[in-house]
């Protein structure tokens, strides 16, 4: 097989999630809340891939092509099972390591008497004006009422012969999931109780005085929903209202997944499959007593700080604190900033003295995803009561983030902002923005130009580049962006940029024959990228003939890697490796040899026929030298990672990429990427200033 499956693959990855909690080099707080983000990630794959893959079986014309998708979801279902499996052993590893550190996540059983008054109080003043059972009788829609994702107990009620149902919400939007007990004096011990287990303790007082009852016993579940919708093609609706409708549907879309307590009597999950409809093709996923265990992504911060990461302080760029305003800096050279290491501030500065500032006359922008209270949001409101010509472009379908930007393009709208939805069945996924400034004679633009969002929050966890620039090549093309999504019928030409679906596949493809070429003439050749995913297969094949005709091929993949590295014949001078650590590694970056002259680009895009095809994406190439040496030595520092960084082989199974040098001695002294890129970008600041103090 030429291509490794990229559901599987995407499972792969998340093992990849699973190992950082399983690493006992990893401190003990970081390890419970990479459970979390494995949950989440699981959660989000259920919605999107695996009911993409329950759609194709039931929509399949061909008998062996439905056989071919019913394959592979026993797979997924299998694999699903064997990690569920593992994250259960790694969940009691690391809450073992916690109880030796003086935090215990108790259960009822293990709570003295004095407390379970004290947390029965608690249920009453705190809880309880949340809890509203719903029967669940042989009449009502159960797929219709519980709410994806939530945690609920199905609470069996017995009283004699008699046997009835009901479902109670855990209402973790209203009451921390993680309640903290009080300890005796100053004791550093720490005691935590699930608010699942704090309804189970006063399930007797929910239904006290309103049926009659001789035992009750509750096992938790959560379902989720296949994350697809359809907007109205009714051309009297707005793409608003479309949009809108279409997020109604979501809610109440087919569940593909019910996660469960395996303590779960069979009786009672009978019960529950038949009245969520639930089909052969769903996935039914036997778990340990708690579910919504994303959750522990948000777990406290306690105890000693040992059990967390050292932290690595954000730094200021060197380069805007030499200068009274952001444009004279990005005037003097390029800028380019690498979050979470660099402040986003920086970014949010620009667009809030963009709002100010008399000699800035127009300001266009993208919006994908931002953060819920946006900073750069509101200032792109108020530089329209400052008299500036603000349009924005909303993309109402990133998906999860549909309702807040219908929201946030109402909120836009009405304070006067130019608000347009892009291009019809394409999503705009480019992280631009052009300033355009009156100084003198000359209308100067400013453009930036971002591998992930303009998002307050996620800059502080994703890594990102941002290229700040005035450079009239590249300002030219960005300009032209805006005006493709304004105008996509019109013929536009992008000389410097990369944009996806113009031009963006063809020039890969041309960089990549220029690189085929050079190796076929005995010269230099090779390929360096770093993405989330790699899985378009017409492009894979290209890099399978650039690596038979002899081009060195690097790629660091986060997540999807549909390509198969190092199979004898095919691609054996390609090596894929894979880094997980404490940040999400999100930038996307193209590095081509191009005889010695190296072209290095920064991207919004993966390397996915998605991106190719069906959005609009830009990938800046990097002219400033200075700039492209930053960017050359961060991915040099990434590929030499012997810490954090696995090997993607042709069957994923995830080993070490340096595995002998973490088993000798203390794995602990293995610096990992991001700690040597931040001790590296923290020198190269104190250089600088030192530089301008010398001049």
């Amino acid at each position: 097989m030429k291509f490794f499956n990229k559901e599987l693959s995407w499972l792969s990855f998340n093992e990849r999630v699973l190992q950082e909690a399983a690493d006992m080099t990893v401190p003990a707080i970081e390890r419970i809340r990479f459970l979390g983000i494995f949950s989440s990630n699981m959660d989000e794959f259920f919605q999107v891939r695996v009911a993409d893959v329950k759609r194709r079986i039931f929509f399949s014309q061909a008998t062996q092509e439905r056989e071919q998708h019913e394959q592979l979801m026993a797979q997924l279902q299998k694999k699903v099972g064997l990690l569920q499996e593992r994250f259960d052993e790694v969940l009691e590893e690391v809450l073992e390591t916690l109880r030796k550190n003086g935090i215990s996540l108790l259960s009822i059983e293990q709570l003295s008497e004095e407390e379970k008054h004290r947390l029965r109080r608690f249920f009453r003043e705190k809880v309880q004006r949340f809890i509203v059972p719903i029967w669940v009788n042989g009449k009502g829609n159960l797929a219709s009422i519980v709410r994806e994702d939530e945690t609920y107990l199905c609470v069996e009620i017995l009283n004699g012969d008699d046997k009835q149902y009901a479902l109670l919400e855990v209402p973790s939007d209203q009451v921390d999931r993680f309640v903290k007990l009080p300890v005796k004096g100053r004791s550093k011990k720490h005691k935590l109780l699930f608010l699942d287990d704090i309804l189970q303790l006063n399930l007797d007082v929910l239904f006290q005085g309103f049926i009659p009852f001789q035992q009750l016993r509750a096992f938790s579940f959560k379902t989720t929903r296949d994350a697809e919708y359809r907007p109205s093609d009714d051309i009297e609706q707005s793409l608003l209202e479309r949009m809108e409708e279409g997020l109604k549907q979501r809610v109440k879309a087919d569940p593909v997944r019910l996660v469960y307590d395996r303590a779960m009597p069979e009786e009672m999950l009978a019960f529950l499959s038949k009245k969520l409809q639930l089909t052969q093709f769903d996935s039914f996923v036997a778990g340990g007593r708690y579910r919504n265990t994303r959750d522990f992504a948000k777990f406290p911060h306690l105890g000693k700080t040992s059990l967390t990461h050292k932290a690595l302080p954000t730094l200021l760029h060197p380069k805007f604190l030499q200068f009274e305003n952001v444009f004279d800096a990005i005037q003097k050279s390029d800028i380019a900033l690498y979050y979470p290491y660099h402040r986003f501030s920086h970014f949010t500065e620009f667009v809030r003295q963009a709002a100010y500032d008399p000699k800035v006359t127009r300001i266009s922008m993208c919006i994908y995803r931002v953060a819920p209270n946006s900073r750069v949001v509101r200032s792109l409101m108020d530089a329209v009561q400052n008299g500036k010509h603000v349009t924005v472009m909303v993309e109402l379908q990133a998906r999860f983030d549909e309702e807040a930007n219908i929201e946030w393009a109402k909120e836009l709208t009405d304070s006067g902002v130019r608000v347009s939805f892009g291009i019809h069945g394409l999503k705009v996924h480019s992280k631009l923005v052009l300033v355009h400034r009156n100084e003198g004679n000359l209308d100067r633009r400013y453009a930036v130009i971002g591998t992930g969002n303009f998002h307050e929050g996620t800059a502080q966890i994703y890594t990102d580049f941002s290229l700040f620039t005035c450079q009239s090549d590249i300002c030219n093309d960005v300009e032209s962006v805006f005006h493709y999504l304004e105008q996509p019928y019109r013929a536009h030409l992008f000389r410097h940029l990369m944009v996806a679906p113009v031009n963006m596949r063809q020039r890969i493809n041309d960089l990549i024959e220029f690189e085929i070429d050079q190796a076929k003439a005995g010269h230099a050749a090779e390929l360096f990228f770093k993405v989330n995913n790699l899985e378009d297969e017409s492009l894979i094949v290209q890099l399978y003939r650039a690596s038979r005709a002899g081009v060195k091929i690097r790629g660091i993949v986060r997540g999807m890697c549909s390509l198969r590295p190092g199979v004898e014949n095919l691609s054996e001078n390609i090596e894929i490796r894979s880094i997980v650590d404490r940040y999400l590694e999100h930038a996307r970056v193209y590095v081509f040899e191009h005889g010695g002259k190296k072209e290095v680009f920064i991207a919004s895009a993966d390397l996915m026929t998605r991106n190719l095809d069906h959005r609009v994406e830009v990938a800046a190439p990097i002219y400033d030298n200075e700039v492209k040496t930053e960017i050359l030595k961060i991915m040099t520092l990434q590929w030499k990672d012997k810490a954090k960084s696995r090997r993607i082989d042709a069957e994923q199974q995830n080993r070490y990429c340096f595995e002998k040098e973490r088993q000798v001695g203390n794995s602990r002294s293995l610096v990992p990427s991001q700690v040597a890129i931040h001790r590296y970008l923290k020198r190269r600041k104190k250089e600088y200033e030192s530089q301008q103090k010398d001049v």
